[in-house]
Parts: C-alpha cells; sequence; structure tokens
C-alpha cells in the first residue's frame, strides 16, 4: 500500500476528518442485534465500530456509528508525532488482556498503539520507523508484534515493561503484511509476500526473543491479510493478490473451505468470519475509488450483501470480537 494519499482523498479528508481535538463518541460493544464491524477508514483518519444492521453509515454525522478513535489531537500521544506517524491507518483489531478491551491499530506512516476500549486510554504505542506498519495483534503477556510491509519485518516489543517501551526483538520478513498470535499453536504467526511464517517467542516478557518454526511457501503471490477462521479451529484466513486461502495449522498445509469459488477474489485487503452467524466480511479495492487501495463498500457472503460508507475510504474491515480460535 503506497503511504501517500492522492490529491483528491486529501479534500475528502479535509470534509470528513474530525475536527482537531475533537474526543471520539462513547459507547460501542456487541448489541443483541448482532457482531459490530471495526473500520481503519483513512478519510477520516480514525477506526470507526460500526453497527452491523444498517445499510449504510455516515462518520461524519454519526450515523450508524458506535464508537471512534483517532490518534489526531491525542495529547498523549504528541511524541509520536501523529499528524505523520498516523498517516493511512492500516489496521484494527478488538484483543482482551487480564479482563480489560483493547483497540490495537497501525498506520503506514509508522504509529502502531494499544488503546483501550471504551475509555481510549493508552496501554502503549510507539512509531515503528517508515517500514509502512501493517498489522499488529496482543501477546497474551502483554507485549505487542507488528508487522511492517516495506520495512520487511515483523518485531515483538516489549509493551508489558510501558507504555512507551521500544525494545524489541525482531525477524526479517519480505513483505511482511499481517501478525496473529494463535492460542491453538500457541505460536505467533506472520504472512509476508510469498511464505506464511509461524514464529516461537521466547525470553522474558521485558526482554522478548523471535525464532522461525515453520516456513509455508504460499500458493500465490504477494500474501496481505491473515486473520484466524473463527468457524472453524485451527484455521486461518490468508489473502494474497490474487485469491483467498484457508490454512490449516495443525496439518501445515493450505486446504479446501466451503463457498470458496465465491468468496476468492483478487486484491483482498482483510476477510473474516462472524463468530455469531459465521457471515463473511470482504474489504477488497473499489474500483474508481479516488484512493486506488481503499473502499467505501464492504462486501459480506452467506448471506451475500453490501454495506457502504459515506465518503468512505476504508482499508480493512473486521468483525469487532476478540476472538482469536
Amino acid at each position: 500500500m503506497r503511504r501517500l494519499l492522492t490529491a483528491a482523498l486529501l479534500a475528502a479528508v479535509a470534509l470528513t476528518g474530525p475536527a482537531a481535538g475533537a474526543q471520539p463518541r462513547a459507547g460501542g460493544g456487541r448489541g443483541a442485534a448482532g457482531t459490530p464491524i471495526v473500520a481503519a477508514d483513512q478519510a477520516s483518519r480514525a477506526v470507526h465500530v460500526l453497527r452491523s444492521e444498517p445499510r449504510s453509515w455516515d462518520v461524519a454525522r454519526g450515523t450508524g456509528v458506535l464508537w471512534s478513535w483517532s490518534a489526531d489531537g491525542q495529547a498523549g500521544l504528541a511524541d509520536l508525532d501523529p499528524g505523520s506517524s498516523w498517516s493511512n491507518p492500516s489496521e484494527a483489531k478488538l484483543r482482551e488482556l487480564d479482563g480489560r478491551r483493547y483497540l490495537l491499530a497501525t498506520a503506514s506512516g509508522g504509529l502502531a498503539a494499544v488503546v483501550g476500549y471504551p475509555g481510549r486510554e493508552v496501554y502503549w504505542a510507539a512509531h515503528t520507523g517508515p517500514g509502512n506498519a501493517h498489522s499488529i495483534d496482543l501477546l497474551p503477556d502483554g507485549n505487542v508484534a507488528v508487522a511492517a510491509s516495506t520495512g520487511g519485518f515483523v518485531r515483538v516489543y516489549a509493551a508489558s515493561a510501558g507504555s512507551r517501551a521500544t525494545r524489541h526483538a525482531e525477524v526479517p520478513l519480505r513483505g511482511a503484511h499481517g501478525v496473529h498470535w494463535d492460542p491453538g499453536t500457541r505460536l505467533l504467526w506472520a504472512l509476508g509476500s510469498r511464505e506464511l511464517v509461524a514464529l516461537r517467542v521466547g525470553g522474558p516478557a521485558d526482554d522478548p526473543g523471535l525464532a522461525v518454526v515453520h516456513r509455508s511457501a504460499l500458493p500465490t503471490r504477494d500474501g496481505h491479510d491473515l486473520a484466524p477462521v473463527l468457524g472453524t479451529k485451527g484455521r486461518l484466513w490468508v489473502t494474497t493478490g490474487t485469491a483467498v486461502y484457508q490454512y490449516a495449522t495443525g496439518r501445515r498445509r493450505f486446504v479446501d473451505y466451503p463457498l470458496s469459488s465465491r468468496i476468492s477474489a483478487p486484491g483482498v485487503k482483510s476477510i473474516g468470519d462472524d463468530p455469531a452467524t459465521g457471515r463473511i466480511l470482504v474489504a477488497r479495492p473499489e474500483p474508481g475509488h479516488a484512493c486506488v487501495w481503499c473502499t467505501s463498500v464492504l462486501t459480506f457472503h452467506r448471506p451475500d450483501g453490501t454495506k457502504r460508507m459515506v465518503r468512505g475510504a476504508m482499508y480493512k474491515a473486521r468483525w469487532w470480537t476478540s476472538r482469536r480460535d
């Protein structure tokens, strides 16, 4: 993903982005009607938790929005230069640690953050450098894994040591786009441009280590998204530049899955299944959008459908669940 917005998208940001210092809306959590959706929206430079029932959302008006967060205007993050480091939000996930829930977010400008939900307190944040931070996960010991694509690395930061801890372990991974801690294998899985790797996290929490224990070549090139298949234990969603796959972590190979002929598509930026209903959520670039890697429309399967964000430039969208199976 290129790091700079087009001139047209910059104009959209000026129209729809939150005012400096504006506080995001409170609320959130799963309602009785269904699992919410979280979207990393580059037009508003924010992460939004959205109701899943409406056919469209308007974040500028708050329509369908449960909760929002942006690094912009956050005094507690001023030392990390969010004006630059928060450019192009690239990831958003929900995770739990010690009974507390957190938003995990990255941006191509280099910012990685773990923020309390719904209170927005910063558990940990860092500027990871100019390597296009693309994905993030929270480990059971409170440390944080980050994948950076142009930087070509996967890191585990000793976040448990403090809110600005920068000590980290690192392994090189060409085109690193996705990272996921799997509780079943107790391994950190990371997706590069040509391979899926399993990493063992070792060492004390304040001085972590990383070691590659397995590598699987991708069926096609340009790996992008890595996420758990919540409807089938022991499987991961893997997207590439041309297709969507499932990978069995126990068998350590790619496997067939239902409706693959309808679900698989080129250029998918994110994919996931709702643990409550099994419905599949897909974000992929929208033809003709001012931002060539963004979309204002999310696609669904089981059942099929679409939902739209007014003036949106979403990069990834996920079900707002902390399950990682």
